[in-house]
């Protein structure tokens, strides 16, 4: 089952304070982005942020599970995301943790 856009909408909405947030379509999936790094992602209208030792020590008791079959284990974040201040929070650790994501190769060469 794909994700609704509008629980994508209100997942942004939700963390608007963290910095620059958008969010890009993916394989019928979404990624959604805190100054350009990809720090979350939402499949079949569940929210998984990507694993820092901050998010963890965050979190506290953290439930991990794969986005998709094959992928990663991600922080499954089940209700939290309701509370805009701790979503925001969250977000903003794990943005921090992330490394600059590579820039493009130029594809016209």
């Amino acid at each position: 089952m794909a994700s609704d856009e509008d629980f994508i909408k209100f997942l942004v909405e939700q963390m608007e304070q963290a910095g620059a947030i958008r969010y890009r379509k993916m394989f019928g999936e979404y990624a959604i982005y805190c100054n350009e790094k990809v720090v979350a992602l939402v499949c079949d209208n569940k929210l998984f942020v990507k694993p820092t030792n901050g998010g963890r020590a965050f979190i506290g008791e953290v439930v991990e599970a794969p986005p998709y079959l094959g992928a990663k284990l991600s922080f499954l974040i089940e209700e939290q995301f309701e509370d805009k201040e701790w979503l925001c929070e969250l977000i903003t650790i794990t943005e921090k943790e992330l490394p600059v994501p590579k820039p493009k190769k130029d594809r016209n060469k």
